[in-house]
């Protein structure tokens, strides 16, 4: 802007200095300076950058955190469909387990962590890795997974035409029906007991070992054979007694190992409270191994 004063013709120039911050969240903020000739001090502006990438809302965030909990979920309840679908089938051989197991965690492993079993969930809730609501979430949707499995593998079976006794006796033919545990009895309700405590124990210590590595494919086959080890030790140890180990609470109801007819707490302590005590002593384990691990390294 130029004044003009009687009987001078001087003219004053004001310098104008504009600072602007680049909104670019990529790169760092820029300035851009235009000078001019000046003889008064020179006015600058400053425009603050806005952060794109930030959440616009606390709206937006509450949105985003409950869509991640929604896909964890999901990805337990069809990772405990697979496996209780496998193990049904299967009839729960160790090696084919183990290997259906490793597959199912490379497939939903990312998205929930893989749990598919309540006792890991419940050690990982104990030694305060996960929070008391989404602990609740992971055991429902197991429980529902592994119900569904069996309401499926049900549904086709039925639907198959079964062979009548007399054709049975001839041909030699069975009658297909869903693979169930055996039944407890007093002489081995405690000894079950036992072996599903330790076989839970390993297999969870394995998934909390599994759980620090960083490539897919070694967690995977890690919780694969920590199962197989797992099982093989419970196979061997309820072989001679007649029993059935699962050290799986959802899949020990889609076994039907608990007799609603006439519930008994042994079996119930068995099948149920027994495998919720080996993922904690296997959760428990892994940390007090790893914190020597680390003093040491």
């Amino acid at each position: 802007m130029a004044t003009k004063k009687a009987g001078s013709t001087a003219k004053k120039k004001t310098t104008t200095v504009t600072r602007i911050k680049s909104t670019d969240t990529a790169a760092k903020p820029s300035t851009k300076v235009v000078k001019t000739d000046a003889d008064v001090p020179a006015k600058v502006t400053t425009v603050k950058a806005v952060d794109s990438e930030k959440p616009t809302s606390a709206k937006g965030a509450r949105f985003t955190n409950k869509t991640f909990i929604a896909s964890a979920l999901i990805g337990e309840f069809i990772g405990a469909f697979l496996f209780t679908v496998a193990f049904l089938a299967i009839k729960g051989d160790p090696l084919y387990v183990g290997l259906a197991l490793a597959g199912i965690v490379l497939i939903v492993g990312t998205i929930s962590g893989a749990h598919i079993n309540p006792a890991v969930t419940v050690g990982a809730w104990v030694t305060r890795k996960m929070t008391t609501l989404r602990a609740l979430g992971y055991i429902i949707a197991q429980v529902l997974g592994a119900a569904l499995a069996f309401v499926a593998l049900n549904m086709f079976l039925n639907s198959v035409a079964q062979p009548n006794a007399q054709e049975a006796a001839m041909t030699g033919q069975t009658v297909a029906e869903v693979y169930k545990a055996k039944v407890l009895t007093e002489s081995n309700q405690w000894y079950v007991f036992f072996a599903e405590l330790i076989a839970a124990a390993i297999f969870v210590f394995a998934f909390a070992g599994a759980r620090l590595e960083k490539d897919r494919l070694a967690k995977a086959f890690t919780v694969g054979l920590g199962f197989l080890v797992a099982a093989m030790f419970g196979y061997i140890a309820t072989a001679y007694v007649d029993a059935t180990t699962i050290f799986n609470p959802a899949t020990a109801l889609a076994l039907q190992a608990i007799d609603w007819s006439k519930i008994e707490i042994v079996t119930l302590a068995a099948y149920l409270v027994a495998p919720l005590i080996g993922g904690v002593i296997g959760f428990g384990l892994r940390d007090v191994l790893r914190g020597t691990e680390d003093k040491n390294a």
